[in-house]
């Protein structure tokens, strides 16, 4: 339906979620409630216990929206212009993406936006597993049809080989915890049996894979399933790659490693699409950046492509200028100069002597040290170093070689690995942990910031990855405790909920006075959430030293030199940006010393 506002003419867009409506709980508010139905007008109805939103019909007056008691309603206005440019819907009232990023040869292009936006999405029609049906789910165009669509445009030709299947594509998916789950054997054969461009040699010594040759799939790490995903995805001979978020559960040097083996694909003219929420991976990997935008499960507008530096800091400010489109009302901030805090208020919590954990192959063995109430003490190391026996000792879950415990303190513990076993809803898990779940602080403080309001009549068991991950998380903090241990929680999160779980992590901290190790590869996340930094060192999966906590400019420096990795800041976000290996800048840090807190000249 399209109705004048303002002078422009918009076009309605309703979207309901159909595993948050629920008809016979709610006794149809929506449609006792809507003045359309009540004009006689049909503009909703009921279909297979589920109701249908009838855009033509509907008025946007937003009450269905308001009664609604499980948030299954979504209604926007956009620009009928807009319309004209619909690439895909998957059905009624499902998600709408509009536009598709312009892929290149020889180019790497990173996408960039929030979770349920539309990357995903774009992925899956760019490898042939969608097609495109530019919005008509009822009758979908045929090939000649979305040529002629796309045409005077690179896509034309994109869309033009794939419709006579020249185009060969490789695609890394999202999730690969479940790779081990449809493929069995073991990582070496999968790997030689794709290995159609003689790489895999170069490959795997570039990553590390020749230590689990002979593993099974099914026992690997997400880390370790990560990136022989990576790997199987680069050594395929095809025209186009595409990677989904490939580095999540990855430490910060595998993470750059992966970055190059992907970028090696470029020299050789491959078409290369990657999605990521590392902002400092996405800005070293990719040449040219576009940014999604709109409402997360409704809509998703893919803007015009910018060059990497500009894309990034476009994002993070909210307002693309070229488009003149503000999607964000606050601009993300970082810190040029690490935070100065003081320790010395705060009482010690904890305060445990030099310990050890030995397994078969491996030992840990943490010197002595302290944390006081009020602080956050980030834990960086690379993957196999035992930080997670660490906090796991933290936990009470796993002991000391002579069965010491670090302390008598009530913890709260978000694992690594989450799984979805708990049989109920999302609002019935929150209040098992949590005394004050209806308090006004629990929901602006840790509800809203994670947009867990939105998820609370959801079954735990039917959560995506990172819904899952921000549920845990909030569980983690609704509980009361004076030690909060927090295992990855940036996984399968994109940029906005890293800096709002940030956030949340902080309130909880300082508002309750207690204290928290959050372990996190993603650098960048670290620099807002952490006080104090405790860094790992050692031989991954032979022996690891956890080291005392140190400031976070020492910290910093001391992990990224183990990593031999500088960043520079931008000058105008402040943002942090890995330097070139060797590069001019990269050389002088080194030289000073100085691996993170320094500020690129104009």
């Amino acid at each position: 339906m399209t109705i004048p506002v303002a002078g422009l003419t918009m076009t309605r867009v309703a979207v309901l979620d159909a595993d948050k409506c629920k008809p016979k709980r709610c006794n149809r508010v929506c449609y006792r409630f809507c003045p359309m139905v009540r004009s006689r007008k049909e503009a909703i109805r009921f279909e297979g216990g589920k109701a249908v939103i009838v855009e033509s019909l509907c008025s946007g007056c937003g009450i269905c929206i308001k009664k609604c008691p499980f948030n299954a309603v979504s209604i926007v206005n956009l620009p009928d212009e807009l319309e004209t440019e619909c690439s895909h819907r998957f059905g009624q009232n499902t998600f709408k993406l509009y536009r598709l990023p312009t892929p290149s040869p020889g180019i790497v292009s990173g996408l960039l936006g929030q979770n349920g936006i539309g990357k995903t999405t774009t992925l899956k029609i760019f490898s042939g597993e969608v097609k495109l049906n530019l919005g008509n789910y009822e009758n979908p165009p045929d090939w000649d049809e979305v040529i002629r669509h796309f045409r005077g445009s690179t896509l034309q030709d994109y869309v033009q080989k794939m419709s006579e299947g020249e185009l060969k594509v490789s695609y890394k998916p999202q999730y690969v915890d479940k790779i081990s789950k449809a493929i069995f054997g073991k990582a070496g054969e999968l790997l030689e049996k794709v290995d159609e461009r003689g790489r895999l040699d170069k490959i795997a010594e570039q990553l590390e894979l020749k230590q689990l040759w002979n593993r099974r799939l099914d026992v690997l790490s997400g880390g370790e399933l990560q990136r022989v995903a990576v790997a199987a995805a680069i050594c395929r001979e095809a025209d186009v790659y595409l990677f989904d978020e490939p580095s999540s559960y990855l430490d910060v040097k595998q993470r750059l490693e992966v970055a190059r083996a992907i970028r090696s694909l470029k020299n050789d003219e491959k078409t290369v699409i990657v999605a990521e929420h590392d902002l400092a991976i996405i800005d070293y990997l990719s040449d040219q950046i576009c940014i999604f935008y709109g409402e997360p499960g409704v809509y998703g507008i893919v803007s015009h492509v910018h060059g990497v530096r500009t894309g990034i800091n476009i994002y993070l400010q909210g307002y693309i200028p070229d488009e003149n489109i503000r999607f964000r009302k606050e601009a993300i901030i970082f810190h040029e100069k690490p935070p100065t805090v003081s320790f010395s208020v705060g009482e010690t919590l904890l305060k445990w002597e030099q310990t050890e954990k030995t397994y078969e192959g491996f030992k840990l063995v943490a010197h002595s040290g302290e944390i006081k109430r009020g602080e956050i003490v980030g834990i960086l190391g690379p993957n196999g170093i035992g930080k997670t026996t660490f906090v796991k000792i933290l936990a009470g879950i796993e002991e000391t070689d002579d069965g010491k415990k670090f302390g008598e303190l009530d913890v709260s513990y978000k694992p690594q690995y989450i799984s979805a076993e708990y049989d109920g809803t999302v609002r019935e898990l929150l209040m098992s942990v949590a005394k004050k779940f209806a308090s006004s602080w629990h929901k602006t403080e840790i509800l809203q910031p994670l947009r867990i309001h939105l998820l609370l009549d959801r079954n735990v068991a039917e959560l995506s990855g990172g819904e899952l991950q921000k549920v845990a998380i909030a569980a983690c903090l609704s509980r009361k405790a004076e030690l909060y241990l927090l295992d990855e929680p940036s996984a399968y999160l994109d940029v906005e909920e890293r800096f709002n779980m940030s956030r949340a992590i902080r309130r909880v901290v300082e508002t309750r006075n207690v204290t928290a190790f959050v372990v996190e590869h993603d650098v960048v996340a670290q620099d807002f959430i952490a006080d104090r930094m405790m860094v790992f060192t050692g031989q991954p999966g032979v022996k690891g030293t956890a080291n005392l906590p140190t400031d976070l400019r020492d910290g910093m420096n001391t992990f990224l030199k183990e990593m031999e990795v500088t960043f520079r800041r931008d000058p105008n976000t402040k943002r942090p940006r890995v330097n070139k290996e060797d590069s001019k800048l990269d050389k002088f840090q080194k030289r000073i010393g100085e691996y993170y807190y320094v500020r690129q000249l104009k």
